[in-house]
């Protein structure tokens, strides 16, 4: 069977790419949650349609993405934590303690969007990227510093 992708799908497509799939995963999945559409013109016109409007909607969060970039590319977190011996953290900085940094800042920034590998568990400076749109991101650095 043959429908039009709605969505970017995994290991299936694009949006607006006619794709070949079997009967009972387009009937029991990709059309009741409305993620494909079955192929004929009239769809094909439809499906067209909306991915020129997505197209234009996501030209749009790039542009607004790389405008924000610019802006955090002269921020800087500090972090205040309690430290032992050796510079050892009593507990960890995570990405939702760098959010919650960056939202005091005035930046507001899911903590999904904060790339960090683990969390911080010792004193010290770290990059971090900050991904704002799926082709911009952003590196911030961001200090672990002693808590008087």
């Amino acid at each position: 069977m043959e429908v039009i992708l709605r969505e970017d799908i995994d290991k299936l497509g694009q949006r607006g790419q006619v794709v070949k799939v079997t009967a009972g995963y387009a009937r029991n999945f990709l059309l009741p949650r409305r993620l494909a559409v079955t192929a004929n013109e009239s769809n094909k016109k439809i499906v067209d349609q909306e991915r020129q409007a997505h197209l234009r909607r996501d030209a749009k969060q790039v542009n607004d993405a790389q405008e924000l970039a610019k802006l955090m590319s002269a921020v800087e977190v500090t972090i205040a934590q309690k430290a032992g011996e050796n510079d050892q953290l009593f507990g960890s900085v995570t990405a939702q303690d760098i959010s919650a940094a960056l939202e005091k800042l005035g930046y507001t920034i899911d903590r999904k969007k904060i790339n960090i590998e683990e969390p911080y568990k010792t004193l010290g400076d770290y990059k971090v990227s900050v991904r704002l749109h799926r082709d911009v991101s952003v590196d911030i650095p961001v200090h672990v510093v002693r808590e008087a």
